[in-house]
């Protein structure tokens, strides 16, 4: 029975993009036991998965972490982060492995020179890629996430206006220059006219609260209706939320990679980063709200607390017009 490690790290939608991989090696390498390596704050991603026979942690000491590794005796390593820590990890278990390509020096070019030596490829087919010696192809079934029972959400415990249906908009992002201002998402939450729920973590409550007051304070003139879900649901919670609605709207983020995973229609919207990374929606209809032929953009691989420029044209310029009546989704 070969048994096979795969390194991911973080985070959300990096995670979530392994999963062809391993359920691709688990239902083609005949009896695989596919164990999994992440950090703490990411095991819940992974411990539902069917496919997924044991997850191991990385907690603040790596030599425990290969410790309790090299006990496993892995026949091969799939090394889906390709990181100093996940180098040092395969040199000491000593095991065949590969690494998927990271494109470092073509996301240099782009981000430092503008010169687009980029593949258009999907960072899934890389991640594939990195785990085709052991034999296994793409099945064309695209991304997982698994909810517990636990967190699936009633729509009946919603405030009645989005019990009968309601777009999703995860208002959050890791860095500041990958989400919208808080105005310009009030802007797109009335460009929607629909009843809105707003998806994040505590991290982003204060911004929803501030958008759900605007609505309320304008719902003499405003068809629009704001539910603030940012900090009340966990994770899965939030993910059944995603699942249950008719739209998504997200930055470039984890929700919006959980969305692709129940083929779900999305609206990405990006800022300094670009979709030619390679990380834009999987296998799923998508519309990009992006500002083409910025000479500034993009500025970064991942993005930075504040624009660079100070005037932050990638988000303020987007021009949400074709979102009106949602007619480039059907």
């Amino acid at each position: 029975m070969p048994k096979i490690l795969i390194l991911r790290f973080s985070s959300i939608g990096d995670i979530v993009l392994t999963t062809p991989v391993i359920r691709c090696i688990k239902q083609q390498v005949p009896g695989a036991e596919v164990h999994y390596c992440t950090k703490q704050g990411f095991r819940g991603i992974l411990e539902h998965n069917p496919y997924v026979d044991k997850v191991h942690v990385l907690g603040d000491s790596l030599k425990e972490l290969v410790r309790q590794l090299k006990a496993e005796d892995f026949d091969y390593v799939v090394d889906l982060h390709n990181n100093l820590r996940t180098r040092i990890i395969k040199t000491r278990l000593a095991k065949p492995a590969k690494s998927f390509n990271k494109l470092n020096y073509e996301k240099w070019l782009m981000v430092n020179f503008k010169l687009n030596r980029l593949p258009a490829v999907h960072i899934v087919d890389r991640y594939l890629a990195a785990a085709a010696a052991l034999g296994i192809q793409d099945d064309g079934k695209g991304l997982e996430y698994f909810i517990p029972a636990q967190d699936e959400v009633d729509l009946h415990t919603l405030p009645q206006p989005f019990q009968q249906g309601y777009v999703a908009f995860a208002i959050g992002a890791q860095h500041y220059t990958k989400r919208l201002p808080t105005e310009r998402i009030i802007e797109l939450c009335e460009q929607l006219q629909k009843p809105i729920i707003l998806l994040g973590g505590k991290e982003d409550a204060a911004v929803g609260g501030e958008i759900a007051s605007y609505f309320r304070e304008q719902n003499s003139t405003s068809a629009t209706q704001i539910f603030n879900a940012c900090g009340r649901y966990s994770l899965s919670g939030s993910a059944s939320l995603v699942r249950q609605a008719d739209l998504v709207v997200s930055h470039d983020t984890g929700l919006m990679h959980i969305a692709a995973a129940f083929q779900k229609d999305i609206i990405s919207v990006w800022g300094n980063t670009i979709p030619e990374f390679g990380m834009y929606p999987f296998r799923t209809r998508y519309k990009v709200l992006e500002v083409n032929g910025l000479s500034c953009r993009p500025c970064s691989k991942i993005g930075y607390s504040k624009c660079p420029k100070g005037h932050f044209k990638c988000m303020r310029d987007i021009d949400f017009s074709a979102v009106d009546s949602l007619a480039f989704l059907s």
